[in-house]
């Protein structure tokens, strides 16, 4: 038994060095997280490093042959540290880039409203969300996203700009249609009259 515990120590050692991850299975719960069994040695996977976003019931993971990422190893004390969640994250950011990396400036895309606040809404575009800037949404004035939008719509929009080092996606919605001012000067030439209705009064 003290062999084999040697023997997965150094291969767990080895695994750690070149920041590979390692095959594990929840076994049990202990204080402020779980024992994950890494063939042989046990590990420690605090409750925070379970999943991307907090877990109620964990009954499913257990058992279960799944990767984990070893975030500290000490030897003489017999400790291990392991991550569920930095798998995940990985992973989620793969599946971001590429998503990413299928987009182009300029295009036309489909999508549905996420999440609203004061500046914009955020756009799911299919797998990944695009920020619906408050400025981008009309022409005119729109003084917050709700008057246009709502959580659940699916809207069309125009993708201005992509960061590929941070995977931020810049949407507009305006951008769709013909700017008002464009031939302004053709449309109402200086001097002459027009017949208009008030529809805001300030100081």
């Amino acid at each position: 038994d003290k062999a084999k515990r040697e023997e997965a120590w150094t291969r767990l050692e080895r695994l750690s060095e070149k920041k590979e991850t390692v095959k594990g299975s929840i076994v049990g719960r202990v204080k402020g997280g779980f024992t994950v069994d890494l063939g042989g040695v046990n590990a420690f996977l605090p409750g925070s490093q379970v999943d991307i976003r907090p877990i109620r019931d964990v009954g499913p993971l257990m058992g279960m042959s799944q990767p984990f990422a070893i975030l500290k190893m000490d030897r003489p004390r017999g400790n291990i540290v392991v991550s569920r969640r930095a798998v995940l994250e990985e992973s989620r950011a793969e599946q971001r880039a590429e998503i990413v990396g299928n987009m182009a400036e300029g295009e036309r895309r489909k999508g549905v409203v996420k999440n609203i606040t004061d500046y914009g809404a955020f756009v799911d575009l299919g797998g990944i969300d695009g920020l619906l800037h408050v400025t981008d949404i009309a022409w005119r004035r729109v003084n917050h996203p709700t008057e246009v939008l709502n959580i659940g719509q699916q809207v069309k929009v125009k993708i201005i700009k992509i960061n590929h080092e941070t995977h931020r996606i810049s949407l507009g919605m305006k951008q769709l249609l013909d700017d008002p001012w464009q031939g302004i000067e053709a449309k109402y030439p200086l001097n002459a009259r027009f017949t208009g209705r008030v529809t805001n009064i300030t100081d």
